[in-house]
């Protein structure tokens, strides 16, 4: 498996190499060199930061802000002849509020508004970085904790920290709650003593992990109980939700305790103490060899970096988006969550799922274009397409670092209905992301049509690679939806039941516009007692799966045909695939392929069809697949391209 992971690494290494080269022999095909005016081709404007916003925009004398530019471009937008390109010179942009764009900041007449970094796509290409985040200065040794530092920052409130460029790890106290813990309907009993000594009980965080669903609730306070015990009161509607959605069996206890000055003992972790208003203070325990006098600090503060409602016709290419934070886990109803949603009391206090927001979010937009660019440092999910968003491109981007999923798009919850229409996420690579909130996909279509998922990589993460299907079963949303050429390896690092490719729901009326699965190399993630290489899951139906390899899974293919709600698995076709037909030694073998958990949670799929698959010898799939010439060519030609953009890879 190293060895598969490594040289899956090493590919991607290639592809970056030669998507440069590629990409700079090709550039002048389509750019013009920023260093020359494109009269009659497009008008440029230039942002630096060592420019001034007084100035007019050019190359000698640009604006200093992103926002200074935008105000340009709506002064152009209504009389636009040709494109409008917003050129920004290297260096950091700390934004002081969102880039929130509307009607006014869309192209006009088959014309595009272009920001892109200076060079973009050649062998000059500056780098460049729109943060939302806070430079923390003035660290001074704490003098209550040996070893721990301390610096003011104001009315600061974050979830994050990122220390010398990398992110730290919230102060823990590294397991659950010390002695024998109970629950009760307001929280828990403890035989332990312990708790009555941490500071600032109401900043603590208790998280549930179990399954699939991780979640998250605040402590309301710590109190002496009776019986020579303590009581730990829980934050409400939080625990509320949590028992309602979970079940009160599994809240048994909690997995870990997090966020207590107290918890401050292993190197690397930190706290942001917000007991006086307007005076917080960030604690953090430095690192062997980490001098915080000189040691780069930078604490998201905005939670959203870059937004729009209503627009069309942008471009942004060759940007670094980082820095961002999102607050809402931090209100009493907490973190209650699955998958990337979480819950809130709706109307008449039912319960109402809402989906974590992008850090980039657009919504009911069209031909919006990312390319090149790299999401990383971020609170929430990377990028998020919604509310009728159509014919828009993600191509060529890095999603990395980031606290929940990498890209989301379609009928995102409390959403029912929508229309979302060819959308195309092509070439991208996502991994290591879901650093906070582990129940995340790489990418998650919650609901469209004539969507493209392709030639992407997605690896190193610790629920789903890529998930397909709304949350609720929805119908009609789906129709035509194409996964193709993508590598998916290392998922399900952490938690169970997830996949590599993850099918729910209809999927469209008929094999005719369902939803195809073709062309995809799934491997190398044998981690917990159940996954599934490409997962069919509850109510999947009209979904053809052809020319794949899968291998080294808990299970290749199969999932839950739910009898018991009147969503079977349905209509699946496999055709020409390659797999080692992995079933997990808990479950029974059918006499046909996949892994198909029995009644009475489960019951057997419906209208399956197998067709020219082939059985790789479980002990060494892989390989058999680089034995077998059209195997090996599946596996070869899955992921990123060469010669699409490779700028943001490379950074």
């Amino acid at each position: 498996m190293a060895e598969v992971r490594a040289g899956a690494e090493r590919g991607w290494r290639r592809w970056t190499r030669a998507g440069l080269i590629v990409s700079t022999v090709l550039a002048a095909a389509w750019a013009v060199p920023p260093t020359a005016s494109a009269a009659g081709d497009r008008q440029e404007l230039y942002v630096a930061p060592w420019g001034n916003d007084t100035w007019p925009g050019t190359i000698e004398r640009p604006f200093a802000t992103p926002a200074r530019a935008q105000q340009a471009v709506r002064d152009r937008t209504a009389g636009m002849t040709s494109d409008i390109v917003v050129n920004l010179r290297g260096g950091t942009y700390r934004l002081a509020a969102p880039l929130r764009m509307a009607g006014g900041d869309s192209g006009r007449g088959g014309h595009r508004v272009v920001y892109q970094a200076y060079g973009f796509g050649t062998s000059y290409e500056e780098q460049v970085t729109l943060s939302g985040g806070r430079p923390v200065t003035g660290w001074r040794p704490d003098p209550g904790r040996d070893g721990v530092w301390r610096a003011d920052v104001g009315d600061l409130d974050t979830r994050q920290l990122y220390v010398d460029g990398r992110r730290a790890a919230r102060a823990s106290l590294g397991s659950g709650l010390p002695g024998k813990v109970k629950a009760t309907a307001g929280g828990y009993t403890t035989t332990s003593r312990i708790p009555l000594s941490w500071d600032n009980p109401s900043d603590l965080e208790l998280l549930y992990r179990f399954d699939y669903v991780e979640g998250r609730c605040g402590v309301a306070g710590v109190s002496r109980g009776p019986g020579n015990r303590t009581t730990i009161t829980m934050d409400q509607p939080c625990w509320k939700l949590a028992r309602d959605l979970y079940g009160k069996e599994s809240l048994g206890a909690p997995t870990e305790v997090e966020n207590s000055p107290d918890f401050l003992q292993r190197p690397g972790s930190w706290y942001l103490d917000r007991s006086r208003a307007g005076h917080h203070e960030l604690l953090y325990r430095p690192t062997p060899g980490q001098d915080m006098r000189r040691t780069p600090v930078v604490a998201p503060e905005l939670e959203t970096l870059l937004g729009g409602t209503g627009v069309h016709d942008i471009a942004f290419r060759g940007l670094t988006f980082a820095d961002a934070t999102w607050l809402a886990p931090n209100e009493p109803a907490g973190f209650v969550a699955a998958w990337s949603m979480y819950m809130r009391r709706g109307k008449g206090g039912e319960m109402t799922a809402l989906t974590v927001p992008g850090n980039v979010a657009f919504r009911t937009a069209e031909r919006i274009t990312f390319q090149g660019n790299r999401f990383t440092r971020l609170g929430a999910q990377g990028l998020e397409f919604s509310a009728n968003s159509s014919h828009n491109t993600v191509d060529g981007n890095v999603f990395t670092d980031i606290s929940d999923g990498g890209v989301v798009l379609g009928v995102l919850p409390p959403d029912a209905s929508g229309t979302n229409r060819g959308n195309r996420i092509t070439d991208n690579w996502i991994h290591h992301i879901a650093a906070e909130y582990h129940a995340a996909s790489g990418i998650w279509d919650a609901g469209s049509q004539d969507t493209l998922i392709g030639h992407n990589q997605v690896d190193h993460v610790p629920y789903t690679g890529i998930l397909s299907g709304p949350s609720e079963d929805l119908r009609g949303l789906m129709h035509r939806n194409r996964i193709v050429g993508n590598r998916v390896f290392a998922t399900n690092r952490l938690l169970v039941d997830g996949g590599g490719i993850y099918l729910r729901g209809e999927q469209g009326t008929s094999y005719a516009d369902g939803a195809v699965v073709s062309g995809n190399a799934v491997t190398d993630s044998r981690y917990g007692i159940w996954n599934v290489g490409i997962y069919t899951d509850d109510g999947s139906k009209w979904i053809t799966v052809r020319r794949n390899v899968v291998h080294n899974y808990r299970a290749s293919i199969g999932g839950c045909s739910e009898e018991w709600g009147n969503r079977p698995v349905r209509n699946v076709r496999y055709h020409g695939n390659f797999w080692d037909d992995a079933v997990p030694d808990w479950l029974a073998r059918r006499d046909y392929p996949g892994a198909w958990p029995p009644a009475p949670d489960c019951g057997n799929p419906h209208d399956l069809e197998f067709k020219a698959n082939t059985l790789l010898p479980p002990a060494h799939p892989a390989a058999a697949c680089a034995a077998r010439s059209t195997c090996a060519g599946i596996l070869d030609r899955a992921g990123p391209r060469a010669a699409r953009w490779g700028s943001a890879m490379a950074r």
